[in-house]
């Protein structure tokens, strides 16, 4: 059997009134068995449609893919001014849109497993998802990721601060510096401010010209955002996730948001002390924040296909 890559578009009005811009990817040819679906939520400063590459893998193995650009992002946001802007309650807007977008592909597939795959911010964003709304889901897939971290209480105020002094929609190169600016520290020397993201300098390359990419995000967008990685690792949250759904985590050994794999040890042991019952997790010696776009991305990409085929049989 033969498949091959197609894309078609769509949006849909969220609850602010916006236009979600959604990819969905899937085989051409429908009459073959279907696995499941798998909803991807993208990182900070990109775009779903960078996950093309990794949609083609997933639709040969027989799963439709569906992704779409978050609020401040991508083509949902109205113009390449309002790119970081999410707007008010944003971030837990995009978990509503990311819900939204589940209830639709439940309705197109109801007969199919669905998974929420999230990596960086979208990994924060599912994790959310994961003791929110978990309803639509059978299992839950997390790349480039981290557990409870200190200081964000300061980076939350001094965010809020800066807001007042400066106004919401203000373009933060203080946080994104006091944010990003040690990312590159472990990889000296460097080529370019975005090393961090992946080996493959080409990949690096294509993340830097997109216009897409990169960007500065706004006051708001960080108050907002840091809230956000307060609010997921409370007890009282890890106390809702299901106990019985699976939950896969890979992430490079070198990527900094994940502290070195340090982070994601703690996000791992959160789980084991709340009793999930089916939590894997991969490091890659050597990887990036970006392992699906890093030198072995064909690895990453059949250990992701394996997890989803032995949790669809």
């Amino acid at each position: 059997m033969v498949w091959s890559l197609r894309e078609e578009n769509f949006t849909f009005q969220n609850d602010a009134g916006h236009q979600v811009y959604v990819y969905h990817w899937s085989p051409d040819v429908e009459s073959a068995p279907l696995r499941g679906v798998v909803q991807i939520a993208h990182g900070m400063t990109e775009t779903a449609k960078r996950y093309e590459r990794f949609a083609q893998v997933l639709t040969e193995q027989g799963f439709h893919v569906y992704a779409n650009d978050h609020r401040g992002h991508g083509l949902t946001a109205k113009t390449q001014e309002e790119l970081g802007r999410p707007g008010k309650d944003g971030f837990n807007g995009m978990v509503r849109d990311i819900i939204a977008l589940g209830d639709f592909i439940k309705k197109q597939h109801p007969n199919q497993p669905l998974f929420l795959l999230g990596h960086s911010m979208g990994s924060f964003l599912t994790q959310k998802t994961m003791y929110t709304n978990h309803q639509n889901y059978k299992g839950f897939i997390l790349s480039g990721t981290n557990g409870p971290r200190p200081l964000l209480h300061i980076g939350q105020n001094l965010a809020r601060f800066q807001g007042l002094l400066q106004g919401e929609r203000h373009a933060s190169l203080l946080l994104n510096a006091l944010s990003f600016g040690n990312f590159n520290k472990n990889f000296l020397p460097v080529r370019t401010s975005f090393d961090w993201l992946s080996r493959d300098e080409a990949e690096v390359d294509k993340y830097i010209n997109d216009p897409y990419c990169g960007f500065i995000c706004s006051t708001s967008f960080f108050q907002q955002f840091f809230s956000l990685l307060l609010e997921i690792h409370r007890p009282s949250q890890l106390e809702k996730i299901p106990k019985e759904k699976p939950v896969y985590i890979f992430c490079g050994d070198k990527d900094p948001v994940g502290d070195n794999g340090a982070g994601v040890r703690k996000l791992v042991k959160l789980y084991e002390q709340h009793k999930l019952q089916d939590v894997e997790v991969k490091l890659y010696p050597g990887g990036r924040h970006e392992m699906l776009n890093e030198i072995n991305r064909d690895e990453v990409s059949a250990d992701v296909v394996d997890w989803l085929k032995r949790h669809t049989e």
